[in-house]
Order: C-alpha cells, then structure tokens, then sequence
C-alpha cells in the first residue's frame, strides 16, 4: 500500500466518528431550532435522527473491541445491528461471526443499554442464579454462564456478551482476547 493510500485510509478512519458527531450536533441543533419554533413533531424527529446516529456510533464502538480473527480464522461483522435494535427498544450492539479453520463458527454479540441486557441482568448479575443455571467459567476476571457451549456475561450491568457455536474451547480462546473492563466502558471516556 502506498504511503497515500496509507494516508487517505488513515484521514478516512480519523474522520468516521466526526461524521456522527456531526450528525449529531446538527440533529440536537435542528431539535432546538424546530422546539423554540413551536414545531413538536419536527422536535421529535431531529431527537430520533441524533438517537440513531449514537447508537451506531456506540455500535461501531462496541465492535471495535471485538478480537480481529486468530490466526487461520475468517470474521465477518454484522454491520445493520444497531438498525435491528432500534425495534427492539433501542441501545447498541455489535456482531461478529468467526470461522474456524474446521468449518465450524462461533457468533460473539455485545448489547449495551437495551432491553435485552435488562432481561438478563437478574440472572447474570447474580452469581447464586447463575451457578443454578449452568456452569461457570471464568474468563481474564469474568464469569460466564456456560449453558451448553452458549456463553453469557454481564459487565458493568450495561454490557451483555454472548458467544455460541464452535468447541468450547474455542469460543474460550476468543473470549480470552477481549479486555472485559474495556468493552464495559466502551463509550466513555
């Protein structure tokens, strides 16, 4: 790759969040406008606008923690998960679909801040439940539920992390890439 190429690819990365940011401050700027004109439903449009831009801003943040495939592996990103959870009472998430050189594939989700980590947060939050669910496995310093090859976590009750398919083993090896107080914390700063 050329040193331009390198350059356009690097000003191009550089500039991805600004494009949100942009989105967004020109949404909340619009919201303003429309709210101080009396225009309600325009109010309510330019809110939804910045809504969805965060959370695919938060999505692409998610992702990005997400481990590049080891060696021999393939991923794949799922990149309309933020759309899809817009109707599923919104927040972020990130897929990724991981081939192993067996043929075999492993799918890791984050979701941050919906009402699917809601639903989950009463059993992963509890060590006694999840103990009662399944097994246990610990991973650099968290627990996972392990249902059968299916793992889940909860982090910082905002962040569940799910990985199914392939070995056990497997899905291990990939989980141990993550930094678990990293992706908990994802879009803070």
């Amino acid at each position: 790759m050329s040193l331009i190429s390198r350059l356009a690819l690097l000003s191009a990365l550089a500039a991805a969040p600004m494009a949100h940011a942009d989105t967004v401050s020109d949404a909340l700027a619009a919201a303003s406008e429309a709210y101080a004109a009396g225009d309600l439903s325009q109010t309510s449009a330019q809110l939804i606008t910045a809504t969805k831009a965060l959370a695919e801003a938060q999505s692409g943040m998610l992702m990005a923690l997400f481990p590049p495939a080891p060696d021999g592996w393939t991923r794949s990103d799922n990149t309309d998960m933020a759309a899809g959870l817009s109707m599923m009472g919104g927040g972020a998430g990130a897929e990724a679909s991981y081939s192993t050189p067996d043929g075999s594939t492993i799918t890791l989700t984050a979701f941050a801040d919906n009402m699917m980590v809601s639903s989950m947060a009463g059993m992963l939050g509890n060590p006694a439940m999840m103990a009662m669910m399944g097994k246990t496995e610990t991973i650099n310093g968290t627990a996972f539920l392990n249902q059968e090859g299916s793992f889940s976590a909860l982090l910082a009750n905002r962040v569940l992390v799910q990985a199914n398919g392939g070995t056990p083993e497997q899905v291990i090896a990939l989980l141990g890439q993550i930094d678990f107080e990293k992706l908990a914390a994802f879009d803070k700063p």
